[in-house]
């Protein structure tokens, strides 16, 4: 038996997994902590967490999978990481930690990069880089540059947070070209850092770690790291992508048209292209996908909506007196499509790339103190988000993807029979769930990497648990509620 073993690094929570790679299958998987993991915001529109927290749940949920599993450490040949894309982390020579990670959701760059987008110039940044240098990594860089000179000076290597898990299981800083390219610092003309963002950003490009191939082997862990997971010394790294590109190596989707989505904290629609096409307002993001290659171009197209799952999170500590996911979902059904007239905007996480890097805040809108419940709430809440994928699904749309299939994983968002049968009813699109997650992607990303099997044999076992078709005799409902809240939102986006 050959056995793999995935990490995924989100915000709310680490997940492990543990795949048989001779089967393709699911042996045991965990997730820590039980509640969900702290954001600190220290300002307004701030958001880091501590990489050092990261590490000690990896080493819980670790022991949580390998007991669950009741296998020998010593089967596991290999490991892969997925992690939240677009933070910072910072550390110095030893290797020590030097702030807290700026992580996605953080919006105190976005000014950076405007100015950044301006002084380059839009066209060329958009041909070189296919985004906005926006809110990304390296615009958070040059923030700690300009604001924490001390902080920069101390720098050995700036690395995102699948570089920093990386490290600290096989003592090597490196990153990818998938990964450099989701901080913006790759330049897919030239297939090289992009010497236009160092330049301007006054980068020394020798604090960017070296690279390797997304699927290869990357490192071996340190004895240390053997003794605090409880794994064999010198199992080998052999992959590495953030969340939404895993998310859709996780669902199988690598050729050109296909589309996975997920929807938990945040919201993210993910399509994968062969051609270098950008959106002209830089709304969506187009990143190196994991099997892109110069030869070979496959990008992901990625529409994100910061505030999606997080409102739903919100409602259940704030509104919710307690009830479950399930029991919110309950009450919701309750109540008709279109919420009787209340429309929620979702985005009150931080500036959203999809409203050109505006921060509008969420808004409960229509809301009648004599005829509405928590019950209009938890339904407006969960069509808001839909409504809100929706808008950014047009624009990919309108970069000629022709969505119709949509792959998802049976989590998150996607557990509400409402949020689905909304998702799908207002898009058109039909929708494919699957039993797999981040770290299950991880985990197989790591047999490929390890050459354990081919792409074919690691998904040979991968079938799709249900599909949600548009509801069609609904559709007049479902379109007059999404016309109502672009309304909404067209009113807040002037103001």
């Amino acid at each position: 038996m050959a056995l793999s073993l995935g990490f995924d690094i989100g915000s709310s929570s680490i997940k492990c997994a543990v795949i048989d790679s001779d089967q393709g299958s699911l042996v045991a998987s965990g997730s820590y902590p039980p509640e969900e993991m702290e954001i600190s915001s220290p300002r307004p529109g701030w958001a880091e967490q501590n990489p050092e927290t990261w590490w000690d749940h990896v080493k819980a949920v670790t022991k949580m999978a390998l007991f669950r599993a009741s296998v020998d450490p010593h089967l596991i040949r290999s490991i892969g990481i997925s992690y939240q894309m677009h933070g910072l982390v910072l550390v110095d020579k030893d290797g020590a930690v030097l702030r807290p990670s700026i992580i996605w959701c953080d919006s105190r760059a976005v000014e950076i990069g405007k100015k950044a987008f301006e002084h380059i110039g839009a066209d060329h940044c958009l041909q070189h880089l296919l985004n906005s240098p926006g809110n990304f990594t390296a615009s958070k860089l040059r923030w700690v540059r300009e604001n924490e000179p001390k902080i920069y000076g101390r720098i050995f290597k700036a690395m995102l947070p699948g570089d920093y898990i990386a490290y600290k299981l096989t003592g090597e800083i490196s990153s990818t070209v998938s990964g450099m390219s989701e901080g913006i610092f790759w330049d897919f003309r030239q297939n090289e850092l992009s010497r236009d963002i160092l330049a301007h950003y006054e980068i020394d490009k020798n604090i960017l770690p070296k690279l390797h191939p997304t699927f290869s082997i990357q490192g071996a862990i340190t004895q240390d790291a053997a003794s605090e997971l409880g794994l064999k010394e010198g199992t080998v790294v052999s992959y590495r992508a953030g969340d939404q590109p895993n998310n859709a190596f996780s669902l199988n989707v690598l050729r050109p048209g296909e589309i996975a989505a997920t929807a938990g904290t945040s919201g993210v629609v993910y399509g994968v292209i062969d051609q270098i096409r950008y959106d002209g307002l830089s709304r969506v993001n187009q990143f190196a996908h994991v099997n892109h290659s110069n030869d070979q171009i496959r990008l992901g197209v990625l529409l994100c909506v910061n505030g999606t799952g997080i409102l739903n999170s919100w409602l259940r500590k704030n509104i919710g007196g307690g009830l479950s996911y399930d029991e919110m979902n309950r009450k919701a059904v309750e109540v008709p499509i279109g919420s009787d007239g209340i429309s929620i905007l979702p985005f009150g996480n931080g500036a959203e790339r999809v409203l050109e890097n505006k921060n509008i805040g969420s808004r409960i809108l229509g809301l009648d103190f004599n005829r509405h419940t928590s019950s209009h709430l938890f339904r407006a809440a969960q069509e808001g988000i839909a409504f809100s994928l929706k808008y950014g699904f047009d624009i990919m749309n309108g970069m000629g993807m022709n969505i119709t299939v949509i792959r998802a994983g049976m989590s998150n968002m996607f557990l509400s029979p409402i949020f689905r049968q909304t998702f799908s009813s207002v898009t058109g699109a039909a929708i494919e769930l699957y039993e797999t997650d981040g770290a299950q992607g991880a985990a197989r990303g790591a047999a490929v990497g390890s050459n354990t099997c081919t792409i074919e044999e690691a998904f040979r076992s991968f079938r799709a648990l249900d599909s949600i078709e548009p509801d069609q005799r609904e559709r007049t409902a479902y379109t007059n509620a999404y016309e109502l809240w672009l309304e909404h939102l067209a009113k807040a986006l002037e103001e």
